[in-house]
């Protein structure tokens, strides 16, 4: 029972990792705890334009934990290029310490499901990044291109970063999705495309 009270202990410090993007209509940037809740709920959502057979409780489990190793690296925007290996390799080694918190069995069978997400290889894993690519576009579009703007992000560069695992892993919704983008632009929710710190 300790060893489970010192994990979730631990993983409560998700709450103070700061992402980039504003809760919509509340002045206060997000934090990875709040992304992942909501990520599990628009996954569930989404069950109906999932591809047949998912498991859409393996799916929610990957999504509660695939930031857990921003605990100990912080965030980094999908947008910044380059040091991804490094960047990666950071993350690993911090979910092995925190998934290590935990009697054997569960923290292996947690790192698992950190693994799959990150590998991408599973229809579940392909449908768990569509819905963690959509869900700051979703905010984007409801802040007005908040962070896009704020961090120099081009609508060709957000195409060119969300498209493709969206429509890999959920095709209805980055055809929903385009479309606002696209009017988005119009609007002049992006901003230049510079290399966002």
């Amino acid at each position: 029972m300790q060893a489970i009270v010192d994990f979730i202990l631990e993983v409560d410090k998700l709450k103070a990792v700061t992402r980039k993007i504003r809760l919509r209509d509340i002045g206060r940037y997000e934090n990875s705890a709040e992304h992942s809740w909501q990520l599990a709920l628009l996954a569930g959502s989404l069950a109906p334009h999932a591809p047949v057979g998912i498991d859409m409780d393996r799916v929610i489990r990957m999504l509660l934990v695939h930031d857990i190793g921003e605990i100990d690296t912080g965030d980094t925007m999908a947008f910044v290029e380059g040091g991804w290996d490094e960047r990666k390799a950071a993350e690993l080694a911090a979910v092995r310490r925190i998934f290590g918190l935990l009697p054997a069995s569960e923290g292996e069978r947690l790192l698992a499901l950190w693994r799959e997400f990150d590998e991408s290889l599973t229809p579940e894993a392909v449908f768990a990044n569509a819905v963690d690519r959509a869900m700051p576009v979703l905010l984007n579009l409801a802040n007005q291109g908040q962070s896009w703007r704020e961090n120099g992000i081009s609508h060709e560069r957000v195409v060119r970063r969300v498209g493709p695992p969206i429509q890999a892993g959920c095709p209805a919704l980055w055809a929903f999705l385009e479309e606002r983008l696209a009017d988005a632009r119009q609007l002049g929710y992006f901003g230049e495309d510079v290399q966002p710190g």
